[in-house]
């Protein structure tokens, strides 16, 4: 089973960027998917997560209204975007997926598969 995220790079304040992150090994339509990151020399912290079906998004406060989470289960993928990006969006990002959305945004909650990360870069 692998997780394996794309798309990072580097980009100016108020940029955009899109990070893709495919699933192989078997399928995750009834799995919560989502995203951690890990800002240099800062701890893993959640971003965002969606249920099975796509219907609940859920965003950690910091980046409501800028990142847009959204999954297509027929490409086992869940999808990243990231708009208005700001000096303080860098950081590593990970993909996750787990059976359980409702603690998937604990970050002392252990989820099934992790990716491994794509680093951000956004300059001022």
């Amino acid at each position: 089973v692998q997780l394996q995220a794309s798309g990072g790079g580097a980009a100016r304040a108020g940029g955009l960027l899109s990070l893709p992150c495919a699933a192989s090994g078997r399928p995750f339509s009834t799995y919560a998917m989502g995203w951690f990151r890990q800002p240099p020399g800062k701890e893993r912290e959640f971003v965002a997560t969606i249920n099975w079906s796509g219907s609940s998004p859920y965003y950690v406060d910091s980046v409501k209204g800028r990142f847009t989470i959204s999954r297509d289960s027929a490409k086992n993928a869940v999808y990243l975007q990231m708009n208005s990006l700001k000096p303080e969006d860098t950081a590593l990002y990970y993909c996750a997926a787990d059976p359980r959305y409702s603690d998937f945004f604990l970050n002392e909650y252990e989820k099934a598969y992790w990716g491994k990360g794509t680093l951000v870069t956004v300059s001022s």
